[in-house]
Formats: C-alpha cells, structure tokens, sequence
C-alpha cells in the first residue's frame, strides 16, 4: 500500500468522538469537521449522487421530499445492511453515527456520500476485531450441555456496549454455528468417509473459521462502486422498498437477466471460503459443448486468448472474476482448472460463445389426466413462466424479431393446440414479474381485446394499457397457477384474468401484492453524448398499477379462487412485509365485457371437490405437519444452545429444512415441469373446470 493510501485508510479510522469533541470547541457543525478529515467522495461518485436525488425529488410516485424523514429511514436500512445481526457495531458506534442521523439528506443534497465511507471503514476495522475473537473462541472448548437459549430476533436484541459483551454474543453464536454444522449434512458430506466424533467437531471449526475470514475477506473487497450502490439504495428504498440505485456491473447483469442471454462460457461461479468453485454448468453452453469443466471444479487462473497471460484468480472477488470469464462470443478464455476430487491443475481452452438461458424462458408439457366422455385421454398443457423477461435492447433498436415472454408463450400455446389440448395450465408460481408490457401483450394472448391494467403516476392521471389485438393465442379453458413469490407483471395477469371471470386462479391464499411500476434511468444517458457512459441506472418507482376492476394488488395481491396448502402463504415474503411500501388504492373501474367462463357457484363446487381429495391425500398431509411446524418454528425468538435438545428439535426440523432446500430448489435448480402431488391436484382442478364447462355447454345447448 503506498504511503498516501495508508495516510487515507488511517485519516478514515479517526474516532468519531474524537471529531464531535473537537468540532464543539472549534465552533464548526459536526459534519462540516468530519467530512475535512474523511477522504471525500470522487467527482464521479458526486455526479452519480447529483443525478439520483434530483430523479428522486422529480420522478418518484410519492413526490416525497428528500427531508429529515428519508433520512432517518436511509440511516436506518444502511446500518441494517451491514450489521442485520447487531454483531459487529458496539453501541457507541451507533450513538456517533447517530449524530448524522437527521442530516444526510443535507448532506445527499450538496452531493456528499462520505457518510457511507465513514461507516464502512469503522465496519472493517470491527469486523478485523470480530473475526480476531472468533478465533479465539474456536480454540476453546464449549459447554453445551447446559440450558442456554441465543435470541435469535434482531429486533428483540441491542448492540454490545462492550468488548465483553460483544465477546459473549459471539461464544453464543459460535456454539450455534457448531450445532448447526455437526447436525447438518451436504451431498458432499456423505460420500466422505465417516468421522469421528472428534473428527468432525475439528472439521466444522476449521469451516467455521474459513468463513467469517472469507466474509472479512469479501468486505475488503468491497469497491467504490458496491459502496455507492448500497448506500444509495439505503436512501432510494426508504421511499418505497423497490426503488433502487444500480451500479454499471448490476446494471449489466439485470439486463442480461431480462434479456435471457450473455456471451461467455455457459458456466454459474460461486465464492465458496475463498475459492471460486463451478456451481453448475449450463445446458447448451461453450463449457458444456466442450465436455470438460464441471460442477465443483475450482478455477484457480484466467487468461484471455490462446496466449494470454494467466491471472491467477484464488482469493479474488467472484464479480472481478466472472469479468475475466465472460467476453465476446467467438473469442477463447483459457481457465486454470483443479477438478473436483483432483489436487493437480490443468489447463481448458473455450470459445465463447453466445448463450440463451433457455431455463430461464418459458417451456410448456401435455400431460394426460382422466378420460373424456369419449372415451379419448384428456390433455392439459402446462406452461411454466419464470418472467416476463424482453431483450429491451433489441427492442428500442427496432428489432421485429427480439426475444420476447409473450413470442416464447404464443409459440408454445400453438404447439399445445396441434396436440389438441383441452386447457392450459399456466404456471406463475415462481415468477417475480418483469416488462409491463409482456404483461399486457401476454394477456392478449387470452382475452379478445380490452383493457388490462391501469397505471397512476405522481400526477394522479390514469391511464389504461388495454390489448388492441383482436383475437385470442387461446380461447379454451385456462387455470393460472400463483403463490407468494408471484409479484408484479405476474399479478397484473392474474388480476385480470380474474376480472374479466376468464380462468381459474389457484394457489397461495395470495400473490405478492407488488402494486407498483418501476422504470429504468440510465444515468449515463443523462449525460448524453454518441457514446454515454454506464453509470449505472436508477430503478424508480413512477406508476401504480390497479387491475381493470380498479382494485390495486399493492399489499393485497390477487387472491385466488381456489386456496392449496404451500408454506409459502406463511413466509414473510410479501409487499406488506416490506420497510415503506406504498399504500393500496383504488381507482374507477374500467370498461370490459367479461367472458363468463368462471362463476362463483362453479367456484364453490371446485373448491369443495379440491378439498376432499387435499383432505385424503397423505402428501399434503405431511406437507400440512410440516407447515405447522414451520408456523411454530417461527414465532419463536430463540433458539436452545443445549446440544441434546438441539439434536432432538433438529429431527423435528428435518422435514421443515427438507421443505427449505426443496424451495430452493424450485428457484433456482433445474426448471424442467415436475409432476408432483402439488401439481396433481393443479391438473385434478383442471380437469374438474373442463368437465363442468363441458357439462354447462351441453346443458345450455339442449
């Protein structure tokens, strides 16, 4: 480190106290001192901050000022994003940042962020004291055996007031690492040879220990850019939790994410203590085409073209290493390899190439479910959709061709229809939304014209965005699938699905209830110019979105008619357990010819048959037990630090960590349609829809 660097980093250590006690004698405001002796932001960092507070004060929904208010609430979610756990900040830290605890929005409008550096360089320096103590901690033996409980709800704890104090809170948390590991088993654990018990208490120390200093390791490379973006972010979703400052690298991300493909080798990479390990290899991809990297290899080295010089990437940041991997397609990233299972090196050489996460795009299946009074099997086509995802660049270029949600969908309902279908399944169950205009195109997809949602800005002016499309993708029956996680485009679908009485919604008591519409900044653009710069972009809230009956879903989502057991309905994973989310509202109802095809006497009959078969069924009677003691599980605040009742608790829990892992799975594992009993009893609704439908059309034609 050179000396000025060193002059800095020690410059930013100066204790607070030290500041506030000589700023009082000096006669100057606690802020006007601090910020001569903190290293300043940079011009860029100024510019960024300027652009931001300026789109906020002009653009967002609320029109809320950027006033003391927004600051406490920014304060607030900063020092929470850093320490959510109260384990590292003593208390004196937060008494000293609380005297900024009124004026960063002051500060944020004379474009000065050095609050953020301030706090994050005392976050290091305790995190260097923690990791210290942790080690300490690990050398020593634990008594497990008495009747000790660790609060385990934040809001129920304070942060330490001394080193002591902070010492204890990390002896506790320790000896629940500990529980935690020697009860818990990976994959990977159970191919080894077994332990002693010795043996693996060792093992899980060693773990222990490698992950805060990873963690200690990880926060030391935090640059500029991640710092801004968090503290920003702070700031901008302390006026609604879905506004948020983007730095150049999530920006690129995000669009890749809507876009469904990048250019590079077709590999996920995760930080794993340190090591950048292969987390999956992508179907398709340039690695997986060339048949030699795969899943838990370690890459240890990145060097670009056939001749390049090797980077060696151990220890280095997952994000600075996936820039070195990714790159044009057509041209070669030579990857220093140790395999799983080897202690030898090797060398693979792969073209890049232009990948299309075809996992993450919209794939649909026929499955056969009873039989017809003809005598045929019928045909459900499910169709599982995990965004409403657009190539948004390919689009403003004008491209009559780009890959769209609504195009993929089309596509695959004409692929049903030769297979002679009797309905279609759509499955949102996993879909956190995406464009709003997929969202209204695909529900042209189902309706015959119409309005399908209402948006209102600041101005309080709505507009309607209706389908001007005459006819249907598909006019049969239609059941959507929804659950907690359903969020935003996915809920204007189901809301007017719903409205217009066009299917059947069925799944968690309710969506997500995210009733608001954000839209991108680009800041670079701001700037202007042939060539603008990637500065990253300002998603903000601008619109509220209310379904064509006027009901908003904000905080309420779209309910379904036709409730199934999930343990997601009792997660805290909506809108409303958000920090400031937006309020619902309502608006007039809109003009629209429903289509009849749902009626509430035929939801009441579905509704009781589902019932019987949920009731009889013994799957979701365990997944009924496990629900119950994920709920009890819950609203507990701690947790027991006794290893014999730890033990005994953990086989009750095996079955909510099973349910834990299987959800993961679900978003973020293989995407292929499963048929389980969850989606049975979706298909069993389905069939029991077609066949009343059927039965009221005879009925009605006699």
């Amino acid at each position: 480190m050179s000396d000025a660097r060193l002059f800095n980093a020690r410059v930013r250590r100066v204790s607070l106290a030290m500041i506030l006690a000589m700023s009082a004698l000096m006669g100057l405001s606690v802020w006007q001192y601090c910020w001569a002796e903190i290293t300043p932001p940079t011009a860029l960092e100024r510019r960024v901050t300027q652009m931001v507070t300026t789109l906020m004060k002009g653009q967002h929904l609320s029109r809320r000022p950027l006033n003391d208010e927004i600051s406490q609430r920014g304060f607030k979610l900063f020092l929470e994003g850093l320490d959510p756990l109260k384990v590292y900040f003593y208390q004196s830290d937060i008494d000293e940042f609380k005297q900024f605890e009124k004026q960063l929005d002051d500060l944020l409008l004379e474009n000065n962020t050095s609050f953020a550096n301030l706090v994050f360089q005392r976050f290091l320096q305790r995190v260097d004291e923690r990791v210290a103590v942790i080690d300490e901690l690990l050398q020593q033996e634990f008594d497990l055996t008495r009747d000790e409980e660790m609060i385990t709800d934040p809001d129920l704890l304070q942060y330490p007031r001394t080193e002591a104090e902070a010492r204890e809170r990390w002896r506790q948390r320790i000896e629940y690492d500990l529980l935690v590991l020697k009860t818990s088993k990976s994959d990977k654990d159970k191919t080894k040879e077994p332990q002693s018990p010795a043996e693996a208490e060792q093992a899980a120390r060693e773990k222990l220990s490698k992950r805060y200093h990873n963690f200690a390791r990880r926060m030391k490379q935090f640059d500029n850019d991640e710092l801004l973006e968090m503290y920003l972010s702070a700031i901008t979703s302390s006026y609604d939790p879905h506004t948020t400052y983007m730095s150049p690298s999530s920006l690129e991300n995000f669009r890749i994410a809507l876009q469904l493909n990048l250019e590079g080798i077709g590999a996920q990479l995760q930080d794993q203590d340190g090591k950048t390990i292969v987390a999956r290899v992508v179907p398709g991809g340039a690695a997986d085409k060339q048949g030699k990297l795969k899943k838990d290899d370690q890459i240890i080295s990145v060097g670009e073209g056939a001749a390049g010089e090797m980077v060696d990437v151990v220890g280095m940041k997952l994000n600075d290493v996936v820039k070195l991997v990714r790159g044009t397609a057509g041209t070669i990233v030579r990857l220093g390899v140790i395999p799983a299972g080897s202690n030898e090196s090797v060398t693979y050489e792969i073209t890049r190439a232009k990948i299309d996460l075809e996992e993450e795009a919209a794939h649909g299946e026929v499955f056969e479910v009873g039989i017809k009074a003809d005598g045929s099997p019928m045909k459900l086509g499910v169709l599982d959709l995990p965004s409403f995802y657009q190539d948004m660049q390919a689009a403003q270029d004008g491209s009559r061709n780009f890959r769209s949600a609504t195009a993929d969908v089309r596509r695959i309902l004409e692929d049903f229809k030769t297979q002679g279908v009797d309905a279609v399944v759509l499955d949102l169950r996993r879909n956190g939304g995406g464009s709003l205009v997929e969202a209204v195109d695909m529900t042209g997809l189902f309706i015959d014209e119409g309005p399908v949602v209402q948006v209102k800005g600041f101005n309080n002016r709505v507009e309607v965005h209706s389908d001007e499309t005459p006819g249907t993708a598909w006019d049969g029956p239609l059941v959507v699938v929804t659950s907690k996680l359903s969020a935003s485009a996915s809920e204007i679908l189901a809301g007017a699905i719903q409205d217009y009485q066009r299917g059947l919604v069925v799944g968690d008591e309710a969506t997500h209830g995210k009733g608001t519409v954000q839209s991108l900044r680009y800041l670079g653009e701001i700037i202007g110019g042939p060539y603008p710069p990637n500065l990253g972009a300002l998603k903000i809230t601008v619109q509220q979105f209310f379904r064509p009956s006027g009901e908003s879903t904000q905080k309420r989502g779209v309910l379904s008619d036709i409730v199934l057991p999930s343990i997601t309905n009792y997660m805290d994973i909506g809108e409303s357990d958000l920090d400031y989310a937006i309020e619902f509202h309502k608006v007039p109802k809109t003009d629209f010819p429903p289509v009849q095809l749902v009626t509430t006497d035929l939801i009441n009959r579905l509704r009781t048959e589902s019932e019987q078969r949920v009731s009889q069924s013994e799957d979701f009677a365990k997944l009924l037990k496990r629900i119950e003691l994920y709920r009890q599980r819950k609203e507990r605040k701690t947790v027991t630090l006794n290893e014999q009742k730890f033990l005994e608790e953990g086989k009750e829990s095996d079955a909510e960590r099973e349910e834990r892992e299987r959800l993961e799975e679900e978003l973020t594992g293989d995407h292929k349609i499963k048929r389980d009993f969850y989606l049975d009893e979706v298909l069993m609704i389905t069939r029991d829809y077609v066949n009343a439908l059927t039965q009221n059309t005879l009925a009605k034609a006699n």
